[in-house]
């Protein structure tokens, strides 16, 4: 094993959180032993996981949904599960709005002329041709703005001046992300003319950070844009000298319904077991600015890398693994919704889900959402794991944005918890882009997928167990 798998940095230990419930972990084979410490010793050197994600950057590039790049996509990632030997390769398509930016820009017009890096959320609307101009009005926080007369507003663009809190969790987008959201609809029922937020980030880059804002529609009530966080702080400063007016100019393409689709593949199970399914999930969809690379390229780097790796070993699954691809994930968990929907039927088969969409930075902690009788078979993965750096969690995790549907259904789901210290610097941003890939830490990623998702379609465990029923291994 790799030296550079066991070393871990000293802000995991300072950062975590109170162990799981102490119970005695479920036994492991011999064989099992063996075969998860050779599948964590390979992925320290293996090039499947991470050729995903460089090859779907550079030959596809940005995968708006609903978009023609995610259609080609779509189609790239068909051709290379199958290169790759996966079984039962497919797309299932739905149908769902589509947004997309035109064009966009915004300038200071008084006291001074100065441009100002800007980029639109998604389900903004165009401004009037030509853009429209007003005098901003500048609030410290989304509640602000709520608790603001409307002739404060009216008129105006408002400003909402909030900035976010670097986490290693990324609990701070929950709170800094609310403003991208309901900014607009408020604003406009008090008068307001459109909107822009300081983005939705922790980088202090000239770069803005997109993402969606309104929700279920193609559009929202009005215009709104995000501000790079060095613009938002000249505007702040000039805002403390006097009335400061803008000009911004957007403008958008919308349609009712476009295809969109996720993309399934599978290893699968031989034997007793071989109609349930260990499902492993990230989003294939990115937003435009970038190259969606650390969102979610990556994470379907992470998930068929693991996949592969264990598809390697001499004997076969007893579950089936199925790896999706989800699309239309950044504007409102519509692959994730339509998975859940299509497989309705199925979801009592679906024993064990993981979701990879946080970045490639290495995996500090890993929590599970099991039946509190199966607590022994969290207590026995995170044990396999631990020799990656990676700590025990607790029983409440949340799985992952697309499946958590599938958890609110009943199905079993894990957290490999990444650190994300430096994830919003890159999210939503120009700057995501494959460089910001570091080799060791997505090869770490890549062997807990890999170490847990054998575990979970070779032994057979019960990962729904009542606390009544008594674990046991095999």
């Amino acid at each position: 094993m790799r030296l550079r798998f066991l070393i871990a940095p000293m802000i995991w230990l300072l950062a975590a959180p109170a162990l799981a419930q102490q119970v005695a972990a479920a036994p492991l084979s011999d064989a099992h032993k063996a075969n998860t410490a050779t599948l964590i010793e390979k992925a320290a050197d293996d090039e499947v996981g991470i050729g995903f994600v460089r090859d779907l950057t550079t030959e596809v590039g940005p995968r708006l949904a609903g978009s023609e790049q995610e259609r080609i996509a779509r189609d790239w990632s068909v051709a290379k599960l199958t290169e790759l030997g996966f079984s039962n390769v497919r797309i299932e398509t739905f149908e769902i709005p589509y947004w997309a930016r035109r064009r966009e820009g915004a300038k200071i017009t008084s006291p001074t002329r100065q441009k100002l890096y800007i980029t639109a959320i998604g389900g903004s609307t165009s401004t009037p041709e030509g853009g429209l101009e007003a005098e901003i009005v500048r609030f410290s926080s989304l509640n602000e703005m709520f608790a603001a007369p409307d002739t404060a507003v009216a008129g105006k663009m408002v400003f909402i001046d909030e900035p976010m809190t670097r986490t290693q969790d990324g609990s701070g987008y929950g709170q800094a992300v609310a403003k991208r959201r309901a900014c607009i609809g408020p604003a406009i029922e008090k008068g307001a003319l459109a909107c822009l937020i300081r983005s939705v980030g922790t980088q202090t880059r000239r770069f803005p950070h997109t993402g969606m804002g309104a929700r279920g529609e193609e559009t929202g009530p009005g215009p709104v844009a995000a501000l790079s966080p060095p613009d938002a702080d000249q505007l702040t400063r000039l805002l403390e000298k006097g009335p400061v007016s803008v000009k911004l100019d957007l403008e958008v393409e919308t349609k009712a319904k476009v295809e969109s689709g996720n993309v399934i593949a599978e290893i699968p199970g031989v034997g007793d077991l071989a109609d349930e399914i260990v499902l492993l999930g990230c989003h294939l969809d990115s937003w435009d600015l970038g190259t969606g690379a650390i969102d979610d390229g990556a994470g379907c780097g992470i998930v068929v890398g693991a996949a592969k790796l264990v598809d390697g070993l001499d004997s076969e699954p007893r579950r089936t693994i199925r790896v999706v691809l989800y699309g239309a994930e950044e504007v409102g968990l519509l692959g994730g919704t339509a998975y859940a929907i299509a497989h309705e039927a199925e979801l009592g088969k679906h024993v064990f889900a993981s979701e990879s969409d946080f970045g490639a930075d290495r995996i500090w902690q890993f929590s599970t959402n099991f039946g509190d009788g199966a607590l022994g078979y969290a207590r026995a993965m995170q044990d396999v794991l631990a020799p990656l750096g990676i700590l025990r969690g607790n029983n409440s995790a949340g799985g992952g944005p697309d499946i958590g549907v599938l958890r609110r259904g009943g199905v079993p789901v894990v957290t490999p918890r990444q650190n994300g210290l430096d994830y919003f610097d890159l999210h939503h941003t120009p700057d995501d882009t494959f460089d910001k890939i570091d080799p060791d830490d997505f090869n770490q990623n890549v062997a807990a997928y890999a170490a847990f998702t054998y575990l979970a379609a070779y032994t057979g465990w019960d990962f729904r167990k009542a606390a009544e029923e008594t674990v046991a291994g095999e």
